[in-house]
């Protein structure tokens, strides 16, 4: 039977290091932004899917192909779109409709979900890489990406992003009180001193079990 999970999150907050970690066992899918609206298209034409004529559709065809081995699906989902992911949702007529509430929606659309949380303790230092992200343009180190501009010191962008990075945990803190989950955390400190614990712990919260050769 498959299995999902979701990895909830908010720009900086080290989500990327611990994906990318959950991606490397081979054993926890691949867990990407697949329902980040902008991105919806380039995996849409991957499928040969119209998302705009059958979102449901899509959603099946990013689980089924998504996975690994073990039949796990991952996917990462920020607070900013997550208003407009459930109602897309509900707008399929598959999973749900207007009555329906947001852990049956999900549920019902991910088989057996469950559900991890980044966060970051330092609010300052994810503000400071939030002001210098928008400035350079560069969210990810990637090879052949290069950044827009040289950062500079901003305190208004910087206080902008700590309000904002509030604003969004806030939008998460709200979800998880209204369909009454606590999800797994991790905490980004945590995962930068002791990777692999980190990532074990995250593995052994979604039943994951590594080969042990």
């Amino acid at each position: 039977p498959r299995r999902c999970y979701v990895v909830c999150t908010i720009p900086r907050s080290g989500s990327n290091l611990l994906t990318d970690g959950l991606r490397d066992t081979r054993r926890a899918g691949v867990p990407k932004q697949f329902f980040l609206p902008k991105a919806v298209s380039g995996y849409a034409a991957e499928l040969g899917i119209d998302p705009a004529a059958d979102y449901a559709e899509y959603v099946r065809g990013i689980v089924n192909t998504k996975i690994t081995r073990n039949e796990v699906f991952g996917f990462k989902l920020m607070s900013w779109y997550l208003d407009d992911f459930l109602a897309r949702l509900r707008e399929a007529h598959c999973f749900g409709n207007s009555t329906t509430g947001d852990l049956e929606l999900l549920s019902t659309a991910f088989p057996r979900l469950r559900f991890l949380r980044i966060v970051r303790r330092h609010k300052l230092r994810q503000a400071l890489s939030t002001a210098r992200a928008l400035q350079t343009g560069l969210w990810k180190v990637q090879k052949g990406k290069s950044i827009l501009r040289e950062p500079e010191f901003d305190p208004d962008l910087i206080e902008q992003s700590l309000h904002e990075a509030k604003r969004q945990e806030k939008i998460w803190d709200d979800f998880f009180h209204r369909i009454a989950v606590t999800p797994f955390q991790v905490e980004y400190e945590n995962l930068c001193e002791d990777y692999e614990t980190t990532i074990r712990a995250a593995l052994g919260f979604l039943k994951i079990t590594l080969p042990t050769t």
